[in-house]
């Protein structure tokens, strides 16, 4: 294997690591007993003393127990520090380095005021059985601590990480949402709107074609330009959910204006030529509006009359519209049934109206009237564009 193939098969091995995490403890664990025990028997015997069996083995014995250094960190220096006394006892010269393992794992493992308790209790151990000085000691703990920082502040790199990636997966699933709920709303407006027209023209041809075909020919006529519209507009709609991103528009079907403020009096004409009279008032100069704002007003007087041309059992629909310098009031009201038609069962239509009025921002109000009928009222506040 050459140095230039090794990191791929490196990377092969471990997205990048030589060993995997369990492995790199278990070796690090290795480590510290052999580093342990062979300093402990190092310092025994530096200056040529006789070998006895019995210390030997009990170095090595108590070397064993760092393999749970991690899980009982505590425990484990109390062990070490029984070990250095021991060997004090049996006339030995412990160096304390079994003892600077465990001290090392305490303040790399342990809270801040346990591993300083930890530290000043193994240091009195080992001054007063003149293992070793004080700078020895609280050197080893120094450096575990700076370790337990280390580890503590990459866990909360990590933690942050985590939290920011499940912070950007909500936001991303909030916005398909949205997304799909616009779209809903939009696909449900033009579907409701553009089958009832249609259903009540060719209801009103099929009644009318012996006594006036010449009528009957224009409402067709009308019912198949709608449903030009509406194609046109499903397209577009379908053309957004297959495009990669918003912007992107169809090759096939190109992009068509939007509906809005202006087209209020052709939704009018649309209505009347399927027997709703609907009298169409405004009060103001109609403001420049952008895209959306424009659109949601629109859909919102195109469901009120679909319901009522639907719900109402009423052949008259009022619609008005009262635009300021930095609102727009909108109603559309009738005398028909009132509520009891008006939103039946499951429908969506007055959920979709409420919900394209919070988006901007405004309160949208449906009930029945005083005088009978129902009433649809919305308060948009816009910034009216220059």
């Amino acid at each position: 294997m050459s140095w230039l193939t090794a990191p791929r098969w490196r990377a092969q091995l471990g997205g990048g690591r030589w060993l995997s995490p369990r492995a790199e403890q278990t070796l690090v664990d290795v480590l510290a007993v052999v580093v342990g025990v062979a300093g402990e028997l190092t310092l025994l015997y530096d200056d040529e003393s006789p070998v006895r069996p019995v210390p030997v083995l009990l170095t090595v014995t108590a070397g064993t127990a760092l393999f749970a250094r991690r899980r009982h960190p505590i425990l484990v220096l109390s062990a070490m520090l029984t070990t250095t006394a021991l060997l004090f006892t049996l006339g030995e010269s412990p160096g304390g380095m079994l003892v600077c393992v465990g001290l090392f794992t305490v303040a790399e493992r342990c809270p801040a005021r346990a591993s300083v308790v930890a530290l000043v209790a193994a240091t009195v151990v080992l001054v007063a059985l003149s293992v070793t000085s004080v700078p020895p000691p609280v050197a080893v703990w120094a450096v575990g601590a700076a370790f337990r920082g280390r580890r503590r502040h990459l866990e909360d790199e990590r933690a942050r990480a985590t939290a920011a990636r499940a912070e950007r997966e909500q936001r991303a699933a909030i916005a398909a949402h949205e997304e799909r709920a616009a779209i809903a709303r939009e696909l449900h407006d033009i579907v409701a709107h553009s089958v009832t027209v249609m259903l009540v023209g060719v209801r009103g041809a099929r009644d009318v074609i012996p006594t006036a075909p010449d009528v009957a020919a224009d409402v067709l006529g009308r019912v198949e330009t709608r449903g030009e519209q509406s194609i046109v507009e499903l397209r577009r709609l379908l053309a957004l959910l297959r495009s990669e991103s918003p912007t992107t528009t169809s090759p096939v079907t190109p992009h068509q204006p939007l509906p809005g403020l202006a087209d209020l009096a052709e939704l009018a004409a649309t209505f009347r030529a399927v027997g709703l009279s609907v009298s169409l008032e405004i009060d103001g100069e109609p403001p420049v509006l952008d895209e959306g704002t424009g659109l949601s007003v629109y859909r919102i007087v195109e469901e009120a009359l679909t319901n009522v041309l639907r719900h109402a059992g009423t052949d008259h629909a009022l619609v008005r519209l009262t635009t300021g310098p930095q609102h727009i009031d909108l109603e559309v009201s009738d005398h028909g049934r009132g509520p009891t038609g008006q939103r039946p069962p499951g429908g969506h239509g007055l959920v979709g109206m409420r919900e394209r009025v919070r988006l901007l921002g405004g309160t949208f109000a449906a009930g029945p009237r005083p005088g009978g009928g129902f009433r649809v009222g919305a308060h948009v506040p816009i910034p009216v564009a220059p």
